[in-house]
C-alpha cells in the first residue's frame, strides 16, 4: 500500500509530495499532466523488476516513438534535466515469495524507499543510459504510524497492517573515494558487514535483485512495488474467451477475465467436478448482484465451459434467460465486470491505477462504479484479512459527475502551475485539497477551480431516500454535500 509519494524531476513533476488513502481521486483538466503521477508510480513498479533502461523505456511517452530515455526527465524547451528523485512510503504484505519460490517475511512492514537516478550521455549514436546514484530502503517506526499515515485508521487495521521492529536500514548509500557504494545490510539486524556494490556499475536497482535468504524485507518491498499496476482495460481483451490452460489472474488490459472468474468460482482449478462446497454459485451470485447496480436486466453471470473446444466464455443472462456472451456486451459492462472480479479476488493486492473510470458508464450509474472502486480498496475500519486485503485504488478524472460523488477527503485537484526558478519559467503539476479533511489545510484548492465540476452536479429529488438506505461505508460526505461548496460557508482567504 502506497501511503506517500515524493517526486522531483520526473516529467513535469517538481517537488511533488502527495499522500494517498485507500481510495484517491485526482481531478484535473485535459493536458495538465495528471497522468504523469500515475506514470511515476508504474515507473517505480517497473524499476522493481526490470533493468534501469528497460524500466525507463516502459514509461508512457506521450506518443513519442524515439525510445529516448531522456523523455522521462523534466523538460524545459529543448533541454532536459539530468537527475530525478523518487521516494515512496509503503506498507508491505505480511509474507511473500522471492523469484526462486522461497518464503519471505519482513522484519518490519512500514518502509520508506528512495531512489535518485541520472541520465548519462551515450556513444556517438546517441544511445544514453540511466545510472543509479542513490538507493535507500529504511524503516518507519511503528510508533510513528499515526503521524505518517494521515488518513483515519482503526486500531484493528493498524495492528494487522503495520507490524515488526527495526533499528538499522536495509539498503543505504555511501559516497566514498572510488565511487558511490550501495550497501545491503543484514536483515537479521546483526552487526555483520554490509555487502557493498558500486552504484555506477549496476544495471538495475538492488531491490529488483533481492532474495529471501539474505533480504526478506527487501523482497517484500519488491513484491509490493511490483503490485502497483495501471489498469488499461481493453474491450478486445475483455471479450476474448480463455482456454482451459490460460492464466487465472486478470491482466492489466483485462485479459483472462473468464479464466480468473471461473477460478474464483470453482476454487479448485478447472475440473468440472470441483467446488464441492458450492462456492461457485456464491461467487457468480455476488458478481451478478454487483452488476445489477449498473444495468437493470441481469439475472445471472457465469462462465460457460465448452468441453469440445476447451474454452471458457464469460456469459450474462437477463430476466428472459437469454444468454449473452462477452463479445455482445458493452464496453462499460465488461469493464465493470473486470473490476467486480478484482473486488472478489483475495489474491489481488497493491495499488490499482485507473484513468477515467466513468468511460462507457451512464451518468446515472456513476455512483455504482465509484462504490465498486471503493469496495476494492481496503477498509481501514476492519482488520486486514482475506476478505479485506491490503489493496488501494487511485483514479484520475475530469468528470463533474465523478468529482461530485467521491468522498471529499479522497479528492486531489491537479493543475498546471507556472513557476520561475533560477530565472527560468516552466510549467509544473501542482496538487491541492479541500479544507477540513485529513489532508490538512496547507494546500487548499481555490473554490473557483471547482466551479466547473460542481455547477452541473446535484442530487435527484428522490435521492435522499436512496442515500438513507445505502451501506454506512457509502454514506460518507460527498464533495457536493459540503456546505462550503453550496455558498453556506465563507471561504475567506481560500477564494481565488
Amino acid at each position: 500500500m502506497l501511503t506517500r509519494l515524493k517526486v522531483n524531476g520526473f516529467k513535469n513533476l517538481v517537488d511533488v509530495d502527495v499522500r494517498f488513502g485507500p481510495f484517491t481521486c485526482i481531478a484535473g483538466a485535459n493536458g495538465v499532466g495528471k497522468s504523469n503521477l500515475l506514470d511515476s508510480i508504474t515507473f517505480m513498479s517497473a524499476l522493481a523488476e526490470k533493468s534501469l533502461n528497460e524500466a525507463a523505456l516502459s514509461v508512457r511517452d506521450d506518443g513519442s516513438r524515439t525510445g529516448d530515455l531522456r523523455t522521462i526527465f523534466r523538460r524545459i524547451g529543448d533541454s532536459y534535466s539530468t537527475e530525478m528523485s523518487l521516494e515512496a512510503e509503503m506498507v508491505v504484505p505480511a509474507e511473500g515469495f522471492d523469484d526462486l519460490g522461497q518464503l519471505a517475511k519482513p522484519s518490519i512492514r512500514f518502509l520508506r524507499y528512495k531512489l535518485i537516478l541520472a541520465y548519462r550521455e551515450g556513444d556517438s549514436r546517441g544511445f544514453g543510459r540511466i545510472e543509479l546514484l542513490h538507493e535507500e530502503l529504511s524503516y518507519i517506526h511503528i510508533g510513528d504510524a499515526k503521524k505518517q499515515i494521515a488518513f483515519p485508521i482503526s486500531e484493528e487495521w493498524r495492528k494487522t497492517a503495520i507490524t515488526g521492529r527495526r533499528t538499522t536500514p536495509f539498503i543505504s548509500t555511501d559516497s566514498q573515494e572510488g565511487g558511490t557504494r550501495i550497501k545491503v545490510h543484514q536483515d537479521s539486524g546483526s552487526s555483520g558487514r554490509a555487502r557493498e556494490l558500486l552504484a555506477s556499475s549496476l544495471p538495475r536497482t538492488v531491490v529488483s535483485a533481492a532474495d529471501a535468504a539474505e533480504s526478506p524485507t527487501v523482497v517484500l518491498a519488491k513484491r509490493e512495488m511490483q503490485s502497483w499496476r495501471r489498469l488499461q482495460l481493453e474491450p478486445s481483451a475483455l471479450r476474448r474467451p480463455d482456454s482451459f490452460t490460460s492464466p487465472t489472474v486478470l491482466g492489466s488490459d483485462g485479459s483472462h477475465l473468464p479464466a480468473t472468474l471461473y477460478f474464483l468460482a470453482k476454487g479448485q482449478g478447472f475440473s468440472p467436478s470441483a467446488d464441492p462446497s458450492g462456492r461457485g454459485s456464491d461467487v457468480y451470485a455476488r458478481i451478478a448482484n454487483r452488476l445489477s447496480s449498473l444495468i437493470d436486466d441481469v439475472r445471472e453471470v457465469y462462465v460457460d465451459r465448452d468441453e469440445r473446444r476447451e474454452l471458457l466464455t464469460l456469459t450474462v443472462s437477463g430476466r428472459d434467460r437469454t444468454p449473452h456472451a462477452a463479445r455482445s456486451l458493452s464496453d462499460g459492462t465488461l469493464r465493470f465486470l473486470a473490476l467486480g472480479t478484482i473486488e472478489l479476488d483475495p489474491r489481488a493486492h497493491g495499488v490499482i491505477c485507473l484513468e477515467e473510470p466513468e468511460n462507457g458508464i451512464h451518468p446515472a450509474r456513476i455512483r455504482a462504479i465509484l462504490d465498486l472502486l471503493r469496495d476494492i480498496a481496503t477498509d481501514t475500519d476492519y482488520p486486514v484479512s482475506e476478505d479485506n486485503p491490503l489493496r488501494q485504488v487511485i483514479i484520475n478524472t475530469h468528470s463533474p459527475a465523478v468529482v461530485g460523488e467521491v468522498p471529499d477527503d479522497s479528492l486531489i485537484v491537479a493543475e498546471s502551475l507556472a513557476t520561475i526558478r533560477d530565472g527560468i519559467r516552466f510549467e509544473r503539476l501542482a496538487f491541492s485539497y479541500l479544507p477540513n479533511t485529513w489532508r490538512g489545510d496547507d494546500r487548499i484548492v481555490f473554490k473557483s477551480k471547482l466551479l466547473a465540476y460542481l455547477n452541473p452536479v446535484g442530487p435527484a429529488p428522490a435521492e435522499a431516500d436512496i442515500l438513507s438506505l445505502a451501506p454506512k461505508k457509502h454514506r460518507r460526505r460527498r464533495v457536493f454535500d459540503r456546505e462550503d461548496l453550496q455558498g453556506a460557508f465563507d471561504w475567506g482567504k481560500h477564494i481565488a
